[in-house]
């Protein structure tokens, strides 16, 4: 019930974003002490084709069905837990350490005074052949909506091509994809943490 009113919510401060009254930076949370973060995910779009989540699950089961009949459930079976146990917590985790504790965002905090939407909107997992290697890459676009008057962007900032990069090798496409949110994180706190 709680994820269906955020999607509704969601959808109606992107609808109307072109209409609100933007503040280019986050000043407004100067004395706050915490922030209810929003993922959504159902703009998602895949690769530099564009594919939908659906599409890119689809091709990567076929692909990894030819190389070794029935690899592809361990896959799936990760990738869908991905966003909960690594890219929300790894942007979260990043955020709350660059804020110096300035500001705490969680998942649960149904008394915040603001709630903040990330929309992700683009991902390329990027890949790793050994010694040649491309990092992942993350777009998404971050609201700041009072709960009071959600539908109201009181603040918003995109963060495109987010590089989730690495150090030594690493062959999965979630953990790669982590540090791309991981990073996004990192560069919201900075600018947090200037503006306030």
């Amino acid at each position: 019930m709680k994820k269906g009113v955020y999607l509704v919510l969601l959808v109606l401060v992107g609808s109307i974003q072109s209409f609100a009254q933007t503040i280019h930076d986050f000043k407004l949370l100067k004395g706050e002490t915490e922030v209810e973060v929003v993922f959504n995910y159902e703009n998602l779009r895949m690769m530099k084709e564009n594919l939908t989540e659906e599409q890119y699950i689809n091709n990567h089961i076929r692909d990894l069905e030819k190389k070794d009949q029935g690899s592809s459930t361990v896959w799936v079976k990760s990738w869908n837990r991905s966003k909960e146990e690594l890219w929300n917590p790894k942007f979260l985790q990043l955020t709350n350490k660059y804020t110096d504790r300035k500001v705490k965002f969680t998942e649960k905090a149904p008394n915040s005074k603001y709630i903040l939407f990330v929309e992700v909107l683009w991902i390329y997992p990027g890949w790793d052949a050994g010694v040649i290697k491309q990092a992942a890459k993350v777009t998404s676009t971050l609201r700041l909506v009072s709960r009071e008057n959600p539908t109201e962007v009181l603040a918003q900032h995109s963060f495109e091509n987010m590089p989730g990069n690495q150090f030594g090798s690493n062959f999965n496409n979630e953990s790669r994809i982590a540090e791309g949110f991981a990073k996004t994180g990192k560069d919201f706190a900075k600018k947090i943490v200037k503006s306030i």
